[in-house]
This record gives C-alpha cells, structure tokens and sequence, in this order.
C-alpha cells in the first residue's frame, strides 16, 4: 500500500508539473501584415525550431489585410503583435490619438521600397522615368518616399505622370505596356512580373535605398497594454525571432526547405529567390552587419521621416522615441550574426 500510494502522489506531481507547465505558456497573437511568403521565414523557423516555446510562449497567427490593417488590429487590442511597415505606423501616430503604438524591433534595415519598369519601354536608369507613365497600385508603401528620392536625384516629379491602379493588375499592366513602370516592393513585384514570362533582362529595378532613401521597412510593433502586462513575452518573442533569423542567414536554403509546407505559393524556386533577394537588400545590410539585428539609428531615423514628410505632411512633431522602443532588445551582442 505505501508503494501504492507514493507512485500515486508521483504521479499526481508529474500531472501537476505538466498542468503548470501549460499555465506557464504565455499565449501571444501575432498578425502578419500580408500574405505568408518567404519574407515570415524567420518566424516559421522560430515556430518550428520550438524557440518560442521555449521561451514560454503559445504563438497564434492570423494576416491582415494590410499593413495598415495591422497596425488598427494592434491598436484596437485584437490582436498583440504585429509586423506592420514602420512609416505606415508614423502616418497612423500623427493622425491617431488613441493608443500609443511603438515598433520594438525592426525586422527590414532598409525597406524594400522600388520602382520597376521595363527596358523595352525606354527605362534604363531611374531618370528615364521622366516623361512616362508610372502605375501606383492602391495603398502602395513606397510612393511617400518617390518626392524625396525623386528630388535627390535630380528628377522632377511633375514630369512624371502617376497614375493610380489597382494592385492586382499591377504586373499585367507593365506586361501589356500600358504603364512605363511600378512601384512596389523589390522582392514582390519582380519575381511576379518574370513569373509573367517577363525575362530577367528586361526588367529594371531601382531599389529607392539606392538612390537616397533612408527607410527602415518592416517592424514588430507592439499593443502598449500588453507590452506592459507582459514584458518578459516581448523579450522572448524578439530573442526567438532573433534566433529564426540567425538559421535564416546562415542557411537560407535549408530555412526554405524547412518552411514551405507553411507558405502560401509552395512555390521553392520562387521563394527561395524571394528569400535571396530579401536577406541581400533588407535583413542582413551592412548596418545590422554593424549593429546586429533590430535596432534603428535615431539620426537615420529623423533623416527618414523627414523624407517622409516630403510627400506627406505631419501635423506632430514625430521622433524615434515616438515610434520606437528598444528596451525591449537584447544587447547588441546577442544581435549580431556569428
């Protein structure tokens, strides 16, 4: 009988060290902005690596329909992170005046803000696009950033004709010649376009982070009330983040092996050129080279929204200190790439 009973109250221990460890789990709900593609292979990996669960956390996922949509989500509470452009979140801080969102960590060092056009329409070099037709899709993240980029590199935008389409015939649009050029992100609309049949060598792509802008791109943004309630999942989620990110860059086609059950074109030629491109142009730049991932530079930053402010006009006085938080960060060492 004593055996009995203390394999019984064993037993019931292990249940209950099992029914804490599940209470321990901290749930946190995470919106996508856009679709899922190669660009959310860090946070497929952190998923299925097991790094979030192994900082206590029980992850769900939802997309948005969005960038701006995302960032509503975090602000209304329904959902408490989200990765959500960080220009879009300075837009919706200067006209907003409910919750105070701030971006945590920044996942693009340089946005993938571009122009694309086709050689075959006369478009060599980003100047060309003056005096021809340039289609801006609905809700387009890169055209605030065209003034700026346009005046620092001695093109007139008057001499451009914008016109305003919608993002599902962006691509048969430039196919059909009847716009001379796009804008879009750098490893979106490319890949589409020679998907299109559009050959490579007649494709132009002018990454605005080229040509002068100094945009940081997407970020972790953060509900004020659950980062307050809950700093210790903050910082777990962005180290789990952070450690997607490093298997990501140190074996990017064995990350998109791992992944593409999980996105949505399963498409493993195109995804892995999406992922190329992603981790050459806005994840690993030379400043995260520098500085590690996630961290912004406060003068960078100022220079950016005065760019920004360029093509829209704030009526607040934005800093870096009002969209961006990095107490949340780890030391830059365990930032960096080995």
């Amino acid at each position: 009988m004593r055996i009995f009973a203390a394999v019984t109250a064993l037993l019931i221990f292990v249940a209950g060290l099992g029914t804490e460890a599940c209470r321990a789990a901290t749930t946190l709900r995470l919106t996508y902005d856009r679709p899922i593609d190669a660009t959310a292979t860090p946070f497929l990996l952190a998923a299925g690596k097991g790094f979030f669960s192994g900082e206590g956390l029980s992850v769900t996922t939802e997309v948005a329909r969005s960038t701006r949509d995302a960032i509503s989500r975090v602000a209304a509470g329904d959902t408490d992170m989200a990765i959500a452009d960080i220009n879009a979140l300075a837009r919706f801080r200067d006209a907003d005046n409910g919750a105070p969102l701030k971006a945590v960590f920044v996942l693009f060092n340089h946005a993938p803000y571009a122009v694309i056009a086709r050689k075959s329409r006369g478009v060599n070099a980003l100047a060309d696009v003056q005096g021809r037709i340039l289609g801006v899709p609905d809700g387009d993240l890169s055209i605030p950033f065209w003034p700026a980029v346009a005046k620092l590199n001695g093109i007139k935008p008057e001499k451009v004709k914008v016109e305003k389409i919608g993002l599902a015939v962006r691509e048969p649009m430039l196919s059909a010649g009847q716009v001379d050029a796009v804008t879009g992100f750098s490893y979106l609309a490319p890949l589409n376009m020679r998907d299109r049949g559009i050959p490579d060598s007649d494709l132009a792509v002018f990454r605005l982070s080229d040509y002068g802008s100094e945009a940081y791109g997407a970020a972790l943004i953060v509900n004020p009330k659950f980062a307050a309630a809950q700093p210790d999942a903050v910082r777990g989620f962005i180290r789990a983040v952070i450690a997607g990110l490093k298997l990501t860059a140190e074996d990017p086609e064995r990350a998109i092996n791992d992944v593409l059950t999980q996105i949505d074109s399963g498409n493993r030629e195109l995804e892995f050129e999406r992922l190329r491109l992603v981790l050459r142009d806005n994840l690993v730049t030379r400043d995260v080279k520098r500085d590690g991932f996630g961290s912004i530079d406060a003068k960078r930053f100022a220079r950016a929204l005065a760019q920004l402010g360029e093509d829209y006009k704030f009526k607040k006085t934005l800093t870096a200190a009002d969209l961006f938080d990095p107490s949340f960060l780890p030391p830059p060492a365990a930032r960096k790439l080995d």
